[in-house]
C-alpha cells in the first residue's frame, strides 16, 4: 500500500474533536458520573472544604449505605413496550416539575463557589425543578428570588431559639414567592462529623497557616474565595450576632442557636404564619411518618441528613415502602439521600416515593465546575431517568410501579 493510499485510508476513519476553549466545559468533557464530579471537586477544593461537603457522621457507615442500599434493588424490565415518547414530568404539591427531583437545601453553599445558591437556583430554574434555600444559606431570600423568578422555590428552616427571627424569615420567603417550607427535625444537636474535627473546620474557613498552604495548591478556589464578598449567613446579617461573619465551628453554632425544645406542638406554631405545604425533613421511622400525617403536614421527607447526623440511622430508600404502606396517599413522600443516578430515582418511585431530593451531589458539582457543573448534573439525572424508563418499559412515571423492582440480598 502506497503512502498516498494509506493517507486516504487514515483520513476516512480519523475524527478530530474541536478544541473547547472554555476550561470549565473542557473539564466536564471527562466527567461521566457523580463519582467523577466528586473526584474533580476533591482535586479543585481545599481539603477542609471538600471534607465539609463530602463527610458524614462518625464512622460514616450511614453515609455509605444511603447510596449502596439502592444497589440492593434489582430491576424487573418489561419489553416490547412503546417507549418512543418518554414523559418524566410530574407535579409536586400541585406545581409542575420536569422530573421528580428536588434540590435539597445546603448550608454555607458559597464555600464551594462564590456564586453559591444563585448558581444552583438558576440551574434548577432552567431544568424546571424545585430548588431549596437553607436557613444557613449564603445568599439572601430576595437575591435568590430575583435569580430564579419563575422557578419553584422552597425554604428550609432550622428552628432557632429566636422564634421571632424564624417567623420573619418564613414571611420574607412567602413575600418572595417561595412555595413550600422544609422543617428540619433531625438536628436537635449536631452529629459528630469527624472529618471536620480533624481539620479544625470553621465556617467561614479560618485563614491560618494550614489554610494558606492548602489554598496555595488550589489557586482557582482561593482566588474565587478571596476576591468575592465575605461569606455570611446572608438572611440574618444585621439581625443576629451569630451571622456567620466570625469563624465558629458548626457544632458551636448549633449548640448556641438551635432550639432543642422543638416538638410536635410546633407544627401548629408554624401553621400560624405559613399556609403553604410543610415537609418534615428528617423522618426516619414509620411511627413518626404516621404522626406527621396526623398533625396535618403535606410532605414526609425521609432523610438522615445525608448521613451527617446519626451514624447507623436507616437509609431513606429502605423506608419508602413501609411508610407508603402505612400512610397510603395522605402525604407526599420525598426520599432524601443517596441518589446518584437517574436509575436511583426510578427505583425510589417504584417503591412508592413521589420524588427524590439531593444535596451533596449538587454541592460537589458546584465545587467541581460552578454553575455549568450543576447544569451537567441535572442533565445527567434527566438522561438517566429517561434511559432507565426506556430500558424497563415505562413511557411515563405513572407506569413505574412496585413490580418494577425487587430487593435482593
Amino acid at each position: 500500500m502506497g503512502i498516498a493510499q494509506m493517507w486516504e485510508t487514515f483520513r476516512s476513519v480519523a475524527r478530530f474533536d474541536t478544541f473547547e476553549t472554555d476550561p470549565t466545559r473542557r473539564r466536564l468533557r471527562s466527567v461521566a458520573s457523580v463519582d467523577d464530579l466528586r473526584t474533580l471537586a476533591k482535586r479543585r477544593l481545599p481539603a477542609g472544604v471538600f471534607d465539609y461537603i463530602d463527610g458524614g457522621a462518625e464512622d460514616e457507615r450511614t453515609l455509605g449505605t444511603n447510596s449502596t442500599h439502592f444497589s440492593r434493588l434489582e430491576f424487573r424490565p418489561r419489553v416490547l413496550r412503546d417507549v418512543s415518547a418518554l414523559d418524566t414530568s410530574t407535579t409536586i404539591f400541585g406545581r409542575p416539575a420536569s422530573m421528580p427531583v428536588i434540590l435539597s437545601p445546603t448550608g454555607f453553599t458559597r464555600i464551594a463557589h462564590s456564586q453559591g445558591e444563585l448558581a444552583v437556583t438558576r440551574a434548577a430554574g432552567r431544568a424546571g425543578i424545585p430548588w431549596s434555600l437553607s436557613t444557613m444559606g449564603t445568599r439572601s431570600i430576595e437575591e435568590c428570588a430575583e435569580a430564579n423568578p419563575d422557578g419553584d422555590k422552597w425554604f428550609q428552616i432550622y428552628t432557632w431559639k429566636d422564634r421571632g427571627l424564624v417567623r420573619e424569615l418564613v414571611e420574607r420567603a412567602r413575600a418572595s414567592g417561595f412555595s413550600t417550607v422544609w422543617l428540619t427535625v433531625d438536628t436537635a444537636v449536631l452529629g459528630r462529623r469527624e472529618r471536620d474535627v480533624r481539620r479544625g473546620m470553621t465556617l467561614p474557613p479560618k485563614l491560618g497557616p494550614r489554610t494558606l498552604i492548602d489554598g496555595a495548591i488550589h489557586p482557582a478556589w482561593t482566588k474565587d474565595f478571596l476576591t468575592a464578598e465575605p461569606i455570611t449567613f446572608a438572611n440574618i446579617v444585621g439581625r443576629h450576632d451569630d451571622d456567620g461573619s466570625t469563624a465558629i465551628s458548626l457544632a458551636e453554632h448549633v449548640a448556641s442557636q438551635f432550639d432543642q425544645a422543638l416538638s410536635w406542638d410546633d407544627i401548629e406554631w408554624l401553621r400560624s404564619f405559613w399556609d403553604g405545604p410543610i415537609v418534615l425533613k428528617g423522618i426516619q421511622t414509620v411511627a413518626d411518618a404516621k404522626r406527621a400525617v396526623a398533625e396535618g403536614v403535606e410532605g414526609i421527607g425521609l432523610s438522615n441528613h445525608g448521613g451527617r447526623q446519626l451514624d447507623d440511622a436507616p437509609s431513606p430508600v429502605t423506608l419508602i415502602e413501609p411508610v407508603r404502606d402505612e400512610i397510603g396517599d395522605t402525604a407526599t413522600i420525598i426520599c432524601d439521600g443517596g441518589v446518584r443516578r437517574g436509575s436511583d430515582v426510578v427505583k425510589a418511585l417504584a417503591l412508592g416515593a413521589d420524588a427524590v431530593s439531593l444535596g451533596r451531589p449538587c454541592f460537589l458539582a458546584l465545587g467541581a465546575a460552578g454553575e455549568p457543573g450543576v447544569d451537567w448534573l441535572l442533565d445527567f439525572l434527566r438522561e438517566g431517568i429517561e434511559r432507565t424508563m426506556a430500558l424497563t418499559g415505562c413511557a411515563s412515571l405513572a407506569e413505574i410501579d412496585r413490580d418494577l423492582v425487587r430487593w435482593i440480598a
